[in-house]
């Protein structure tokens, strides 16, 4: 924690659908002395089954409302909270971008920005084993999962142009060897992988 009681900072990683984001932050979360998975996408998902037909879009990034509460929720929760924060979202416009981290990172809060970066074959291939798994709402995982494929493109352009954050490339790594290098270029202190 730091002096101040607040967070020891905020660890956003972002990357493509596919490449692996919430599957580090909860590797990182079980071998971090104390770290908080906060999901931005949760409150997308509030948006989406709390709004009328005519307020939503196709991506929930798209409504401020989604953008302005992750910020201010990520602000409140780095002034009260001794550990690490993980955020796994992808966000992959520049006013998007701006409007959250941009925003903690003027506010003076440390925030380390991590870009989770696989070949567009890769990802396809990820988001294909996903598919495999079973699953309960087969329709709404298909609808995600075209969306997740449509947005890759737009992420992997993005990403290419991002020289403030630490890319690792993820294409030929295992979940173990990403959360190593993850917390490596963070600064932290991994627990032993039981």
């Amino acid at each position: 924690p730091d002096a101040d009681g607040g967070a020891v900072m905020i660890l956003w990683i972002n990357g493509s659908f596919g490449a692996g984001k919430t599957t580090v932050a909860h590797e990182l979360q079980k071998r971090l002395d104390k770290a908080f998975v906060y999901d931005p996408e949760n409150m997308g998902y509030f948006l989406r089954k709390n709004a009328p037909e005519e307020c939503k879009t196709p991506d929930f990034q798209d409504v401020s409302l989604w953008r302005e509460f992750n910020y201010q929720t990520l602000k409140w929760m780095e002034e009260r909270y001794p550990g690490v924060i993980i955020a796994p979202m992808t966000i992959n416009r520049q006013e998007y971008f701006d409007e959250i981290i941009g925003r903690l990172v003027k506010d003076g809060i440390p925030v380390h920005h991590v870009i989770l970066w696989a070949d567009r074959e890769t990802l396809l291939n990820r988001l294909r084993i996903r598919n495999l798994r079973p699953r309960l709402l087969w329709r709404s995982v298909m609808k995600k999962e075209s969306f997740a494929v449509a947005a890759i493109p737009r992420s992997l352009s993005f990403f290419a142009t991002r020289p403030e954050a630490e890319k690792i490339i993820t294409d030929s790594l295992t979940v173990d060897r990403v959360v190593e290098e993850v917390a490596g270029r963070c600064g932290l202190p991994l627990k032993k992988d039981r």
